[in-house]
């Protein structure tokens, strides 16, 4: 009898019961049956391959077939144990999947919010095929639904990803219902075309690069700015389906001082709200304004409107805050109140 010495602790006893049990034709009993499960869940916990332990009891069984046994009583015998063994090894690979998926979850969970030692995360990493001596950027990509990992939307995403870079040391996941990819930082590829496929596989997500930032920390640096580029974005109306915090950056600057950004949208537009309608139209008019950089006929047709009534409308915002948004020394100020505006959310939500 030839058996691998790696797999032989998982069919201790094997051709015993083959033996005893096929002579009689009887069923095994519920001992043996517990110590094929057993040997199945160990076999599993170690990590031994199913093929290579179903070719071992093939084996084994063509090596210890009894002679005088009818072939048919043998044949079952060995349905009996390999399928108790299967059994077993299935549960455990069940656990064991859990658990790992688990310790997945958690170092996810560590990694983007900079938790725990950096030495130890950087450990786990290399399991998780990452390796944080290098800088990384992750990509954010939130659609028009929630996702997690075992929905068909990221299921597609990961798969093309990893089909197109297999040989990457990268890693894709969902968080919070978005989809999050992380990769070195100077293999913008592999996130820009993360940004493709989640934009195509969903109908329509936005995705938000941040920057690349070194060592574990980093990670978690650039997956906040990727989610205050998408936050940003929002806020603002800004409709681009790939979004790069580096390109941002000033919005944050300017929500830093929130007290700052109140006082200013509070004394330059407040006095909008005096308005027929509330301050929204005339706020709006001023975005789009900007937005154009200050070319009236744009602004007009985006707003379907006349040249003339737009030209009213400026007016009546010069009327009620004494700044006039076609002269360029106000036109600094109030543009910088109107983003902030937007920011936030003013005045839909009071300041």
């Amino acid at each position: 009898m030839t058996v691998q010495h790696t797999h032989q602790e998982f069919l201790e006893g094997y051709v015993q019961i083959l033996t005893d049990a096929s002579a009689t034709g009887r069923r095994l009993t519920r001992d043996e049956l517990r110590s094929r499960r057993e040997l199945g869940a160990r076999a599993a916990e170690a990590g031994y391959g199913w093929r290579a332990l179903v070719r071992e009891h093939l084996a084994v069984s063509r090596t210890g077939w009894p002679a005088t046994v009818d072939p048919g009583s043998a044949l079952a015998t060995i349905e009996q144990a390999v399928d108790a063994f299967a059994d077993g090894y299935e549960h455990a690979q069940q656990l064991v999947a859990r658990r790992e998926e688990a310790a997945r979850r958690e170092f996810i969970d560590d990694l983007l919010h900079g938790r725990g030692d950096p030495g130890h995360l950087a450990a786990r990493a290399e399991r998780f095929g990452l390796r944080l001596s290098r800088a990384h950027a992750v990509a954010v990509a939130e659609g028009p639904e929630k996702y997690d990992e075992t929905d068909p939307v990221p299921r597609q995403v990961e798969s093309q990803l990893f089909g197109r870079f297999e040989n990457r040391r990268i890693l894709f996941t969902t968080k919070d219902g978005r989809m999050v990819c992380i990769a070195p930082g100077d293999q913008d590829d592999v996130l820009t075309y993360f940004a493709g496929q989640a934009h195509a596989a969903t109908g329509g997500s936005q995705v938000a690069i941040g920057r690349p930032r070194p060592g574990a920390v980093g990670i978690g640096h650039s997956y906040e700015e990727a989610l205050n580029a998408l936050d940003v974005a929002r806020r603002m109306g800004f409709d681009e389906p790939l979004l790069r915090a580096a390109d941002l950056l000033v919005f944050p600057v300017l929500a830093r001082d929130r007290q700052a950004l109140v006082d200013l949208v509070h004394s330059t537009l407040g006095p909008l709200q005096q308005a027929r309608g509330g301050a929204q139209p005339l706020l709006d008019t001023l975005a789009v304004y900007f937005d154009t950089g200050c070319v009236a006929a744009e602004t007009a047709r985006q707003l379907s409107l006349s040249v003339r009534a737009l030209t009213y409308r400026l007016e009546r915002v010069h009327a009620l805050i004494g700044s006039n948004p076609t002269a360029p020394g106000d036109r600094y100020t109030l543009q910088t109140a109107v983003i902030g505006a937007r920011l936030l959310d003013w005045p839909a939500r009071p300041l």
